[in-house]
């Protein structure tokens, strides 16, 4: 099993009728030097200007990105080459990094390795404490500044520290 932290920027809440502007993955064991970028030109004419301001990008620079396909391809890809045994999707909100690439891997692929599920690190951490209401982005030491490959390290490195902490969870 490998384990996997992924962060999504969009342009929009909702993928189909909106679009994801990037992504970034990290693949969790010390170090955290394996990682994968992408980004993806839209896929519709509809966008929040304030939901594709926090990528960074302006409208113009999005609409010069890679093909979608092309970029899950590569993804896909990666993924099982860096990957031993089956992967594990884990992300800060799983509800929305989850939708959006889960979506992408079906429209464009028709598949997704990271299966049917995913993980919430979140909610690890309040398990661990044994409060639901608990907090850990403390536990970060990577700068949080909506890069997703930053942020996605980031992620990594709470994982890092609940293994630490005693989470019986297998990094490499």
């Amino acid at each position: 099993m490998s384990l996997y932290v992924v962060d999504v920027e969009s342009d929009g809440p909702i993928p189909g009728k909106y679009s994801m502007v990037s992504f970034g993955a990290v693949v969790v064991e010390p170090g955290l030097a394996r990682t994968f970028y992408g980004r993806t030109r839209p896929i519709s004419d509809l966008w929040l200007p304030e939901a594709l301001a926090i990528s960074g990008a302006t409208r113009a620079e999005h609409l010069t990105y890679d093909e979608p396909g092309e970029v899950m391809e590569r993804f896909e890809k990666w993924v099982q080459e860096t990957s031993k045994g089956r992967p594990v999707f884990f992300s800060d909100n799983l509800a929305y990094d989850w939708q959006f690439i889960n979506w992408y891997f079906h429209t464009y692929l028709g598949r997704n390795p990271f299966g049917w599920s995913g993980r919430r690190i979140g909610d690890l951490y309040c398990g661990m404490v044994k409060d639901a209401y608990a907090t850990w982005k403390h536990l970060r030491s990577t700068a949080h500044d909506h890069h997703p490959v930053n942020d996605a390290k980031g992620n990594a490195e709470v994982i890092l520290k609940l293994v630490e902490m005693g989470l019986k969870l297998q990094v490499r």
